[in-house]
């Protein structure tokens, strides 16, 4: 358990005015960032609904900007009410951006141009083109064309900032050859590629034949995850493809629908974070003192959902008067309970948010919980005020002040929920529902 006594916010605001600051101008930006992560997590702060909007195409949100219309509409977030950035051309379907990636200058190398160092979109396009658009006027600065034999879909960082990961759609094969009985070798395609200027590294077939009936698979910091249906995830060195990792086997003991994930700690810790629906493992990744080539996992700390025991005996009587127990177990998903749908990192903070929904009778309600980083101690839970169908998709952002909700609703209507935070304790304003 981590150390619980609070950092006084006045002493630090005290200090930040008189400059008491050492000379390096990264002092004051920690210092700054400490200062509202204590106000974030402060008992008197609330987040407020500030503005909701609605669409007819998927919504999505990168540092401040959120996209409309398949990202050819860019709107400021960072306002207390919607302002518009830019508006690309209208294209056809087959353009139309699927995915997509924030790309920010890194620091302290020189670039071959001037629109380099700003902030670009890495985008991909229905019919494979991966191009790298500019985040402030939407021109497009860069594209290449992917490949013909498979439909790419989805953007992942490998190495922040650095290299992606563009993901194929899963190969499900014809209708005729699933009738017939006949199975896809290869589940899914991984392209990498190397940022400013697009440079191809390899393209990875995930072949059912070499690496068995795996499900899915994605590509994080150099590790190749891979995750099968029973629950197994198994960790491979992508320079290689060959298996380095004592526990590099790791099992979610759970029963539910939906399958856990992992992914590597987006704070480049070595840690690796594991959510199932009732849990949230976050895992150490460190090298054998004995042998610096293998890695082991051990457990940093868990992150468990607040739920009673809810599997009961049941009694019946048979016909001869004899008592006959059963047991009901309910599965570690059951809407009933409180369930894990969202795990997230706010870097500037440091802080791990976790989305927990609960179903009460037809309706769902959910909570964003604030986790310490390094120690998993719960620090502030904010309630979200619309309420969340579980039948359909949700993303959920916490950016320092905001926290942005995007849902999809029936007949494909995406909603946005914006909430910022409140720091006075005095009676609350209504809440400005805004449209844009």
């Amino acid at each position: 358990m981590g150390p619980t006594r609070k950092p006084n916010v006045c002493h630090r605001l005290s200090r930040r005015a008189l400059g008491s600051f050492s000379r390096d101008a990264g002092v004051v930006q920690r210092t700054n960032l400490s200062i509202l992560r204590a106000l974030v997590c402060q008992e008197s702060t609330k987040f407020k609904n500030v503005w909701t909007t609605h669409s007819k195409s998927p919504i999505a949100y990168e540092r401040g900007r959120i996209y409309f219309d398949n990202y050819r509409c860019c709107i400021s977030s960072v306002a207390s009410e919607p302002r518009k950035l830019y508006e690309m051309p209208k294209c056809s379907k087959s353009e139309k951006i699927e995915d997509a990636l924030l790309w920010e200058c890194p620091v302290g190398e020189v670039l071959p141009n001037r629109s380099d160092y700003k902030s670009s979109l890495i985008a991909l396009t229905a019919h494979n083109w991966l191009l790298r658009i500019s985040a402030t006027t939407g021109k497009v600065l860069e594209k290449i064309y992917l490949a013909s034999y498979c439909k790419f879909r989805y953007l992942s960082w490998d190495t922040p900032q650095e290299v992606i990961a563009v993901k194929s759609a899963q190969n499900k094969g014809s209708a005729a050859a699933r009738q017939a009985g006949i199975q896809q070798p290869v589940l899914l395609y991984l392209a990498v590629f190397r940022v400013l200027p697009f440079s191809l590294v390899g393209i990875l077939e995930i072949n059912k034949k070499i690496f068995g009936n795996v499900t899915d698979a994605t590509l994080s910091h150099g590790i190749l995850i891979v995750m099968y249906s029973s629950g197994l995830v198994r960790l491979y060195s992508f320079q290689t493809i060959t298996e380095q990792a004592k526990n590099g086997i790791q099992e979610m003991e759970c029963c539910s629908l939906e399958s856990d994930w992992i992914y590597f700690h987006p704070d480049a810790s070595g840690r690796i974070i594991h959510v199932g629906p009732n849990q949230v493992k976050v895992l150490k990744l460190t090298e054998i003192e004995s042998n610096s080539f293998q890695h082991q996992i051990s457990e940093d700390f868990v992150i468990l959902a607040n739920r009673e025991n809810k599997n009961e005996n049941l009694f019946t009587v048979t016909a001869s008067g004899r008592v006959v127990k059963k047991s009901l177990h309910l599965l570690d998903d059951d809407p009933e309970q409180e369930t894990f749908k969202i795990v997230d990192y706010e870097d500037e903070l440091d802080l791990l948010s976790v989305v927990a929904v609960t179903q009460i009778d037809a309706e769902g309600k959910a909570h964003l919980d604030f986790h310490c980083n390094e120690y998993g101690t719960l620090l502030k839970s904010i309630p979200l005020v619309e309420s969340w169908d579980v039948t359909y998709s949700h993303e959920v952002y916490f950016d320092r002040d905001l926290v942005l909700h995007i849902e999809q609703k029936p007949n494909r209507v995406f909603s946005c929920y914006v909430y910022q935070m409140v720091c006075d304790t005095g009676e609350e304003e209504e809440t400005i529902n805004r449209s844009y």
